[in-house]
């Protein structure tokens, strides 16, 4: 094998790249080691037989493939967590998430008219009051008080659909 340094340094020159990100075709390797100016490097360029290596990259699939897994709820044991359980979700999140539940399922009874106006209103400075801990304990109290008008609220509403 010829020794093909100064082409190689002056390719990647041309090419604007470093010298490990060029590629010598090696079937023309007695060409390329009797190209000694820049002229006849550009020429190679041309015709093919020096090329410019593509980077090398860090791949997303692992990390993807992780982030699915997690949407899933795994991954998340207690190896994995770092911060203390109000830096990873503060309680004023958690108070706006469990209030904007227990507000939209307020709503939704009393617009199918189970809850009537004065009911809807205890309940709602209620749950503003921090007595009901989720969508669930609610329900459950409505329908413990019977507090709601026409059917009682079905049980284990929420997602999940038939079982």
């Amino acid at each position: 094998m010829t020794n093909l340094t100064k082409q190689r340094r002056l390719a990647a020159d041309i090419l604007k790249v470093g010298v490990e990100r060029v590629w010598i075709d090696p079937e023309a390797a007695e060409e390329v080691s009797s190209a000694i100016t820049r002229e006849d490097i550009r020429k190679l360029i041309e015709e093919g037989i020096i090329k410019r290596k593509q980077k090398k990259g860090v791949s997303r699939g692992r990390a993807r493939e992780r982030a699915r897994k997690r949407k899933l709820g795994r991954r998340r044991g207690h190896g994995s967590r770092k911060g203390t359980k109000y830096a990873r979700l503060p309680r004023k999140r958690r108070w706006i998430m469990r209030i904007r539940a227990l507000r939209r399922r307020l709503r939704e009874l009393r617009d199918e008219g189970r809850l009537d106006r004065r009911t809807y209103r205890l309940l709602y400075r209620r749950a503003k009051g921090g007595m009901f801990k989720s969508v669930a304990h609610l329900e459950e109290y409505i329908r413990a008080n019977n507090l709601a008008t026409l059917e009682t609220t079905e049980a284990g509403g929420g997602k999940g659909g038939e079982r």
